[in-house]
């Protein structure tokens, strides 16, 4: 399976476009996780365990799109789109939303 952000695999001819696939990954928020990336926004400086957090997310989006593309058919996904947010829950939590967006294809 290829998985790319362009819209053209060199070399590969796109025979058919099976449709768009999505796939979503949500994290619940972490009371230690939020205090020190808190202590991070004061101090300033990186917030390791959320960089962590949205690479894991991204892989996890990713593998559940080439999941989704490989039961329609597709050899590759095309034109991918990685986009990241947050969902308010209530006053205090807040979910973080990863979501992995491209089109499934046929090639030869």
């Amino acid at each position: 399976m290829i998985l790319t952000t362009t819209d053209v695999i060199q070399g590969v001819i796109v025979e058919s476009y099976l449709g768009i696939v999505t796939a979503e990954v949500v994290y619940g928020s972490n009371f230690l996780r939020d205090f020190f990336a808190g202590l991070r926004d004061i101090i300033g400086g990186r917030t390791g365990s959320y960089e962590r957090l949205f690479e894991e997310g991204q892989r996890k989006a990713l593998a559940e799109l080439e999941q989704r593309a490989l039961r329609l058919g597709a050899d590759a996904v095309i034109g991918i789109e990685i986009d990241t947010g947050t969902i308010n829950v209530d006053q205090s939590g807040v979910l973080l939303l990863i979501t992995a967006t491209g089109t499934a294809v046929k090639v030869r």
